[in-house]
């Protein structure tokens, strides 16, 4: 049987190892292992869609959690749909039971799978929606008692002014005040316009 793993997280600052070892656990071989660092929101991503083109019919795809195949409601019902009865492939969820395709294919298994699968991709959906919402409130607040989010602003040298000064009569070319103030050439520019200096023709 073709056994393969299926592992997200949601960007390069998270750590993928728990997951892997989960993978590696179940028997996994490391190289049919497709390993995803990107939002669940939907599907449009490279190593699922490798993992795709890989899967056969009667292939075995284990993912840790619901949450780790996506975070959208009607998303995640239409890949369940297409793997387990279009792709003929087994899914088993390693945290929840229930969501074993390999266990009682019957009418009422199919059943509690599918409800199972409902409730979970719902809540999957509802916690990027409330973190998405915590978020944007963070921000609001931040910005409200004047913290400065993004990359930190460049710090001009004390002799700024001075070298705009000798810039702004030609006696300082555009890349010796580039080089000597160290600031990148658009915010050396917006610099120079939010102080209103303009070089002298």
């Amino acid at each position: 049987m073709n056994i393969f793993g299926y592992v997200r997280v949601s960007d390069t600052g998270q750590n993928e190892r728990r997951q892997l070892d989960a993978m590696t656990a179940v028997g996994v071989p490391d190289t049919h292992i497709y390993v995803d660092k990107q939002s669940g929101k939907d599907f449009t991503r490279t190593a699922y869609r490798r993992l795709l083109r890989k899967l056969k019919p009667g292939s075995l795809l284990y993912i840790e959690s619901i949450d780790r195949l996506g975070r959208n409601y009607e998303e995640i019902q239409i890949q369940w749909r297409t793997l387990t009865k279009n792709m003929s492939i087994d899914i088993v969820v390693l945290d929840m039971e229930l969501l074993d395709t390999r266990r009682e294919k019957d009418l009422m298994g199919t059943f509690v799978a599918d409800l199972t699968l409902a409730i979970l991709s719902f809540i999957a959906q509802t916690e990027l929606e409330h973190s998405k919402k915590r978020q944007t409130q963070g921000i609001a607040a931040a910005r409200a008692q004047g913290i400065h989010l993004g990359r930190p602003a460049k710090i001009l040298p004390e002799n700024f002014m001075e070298l705009s000064s000798l810039w702004a009569c030609g006696r300082l070319t555009t890349k010796e005040l580039l080089k000597q103030t160290g600031l990148p050439e658009t915010t050396l520019y917006r610099r120079l316009r939010k102080h209103g200096i303009i070089r002298q023709k």
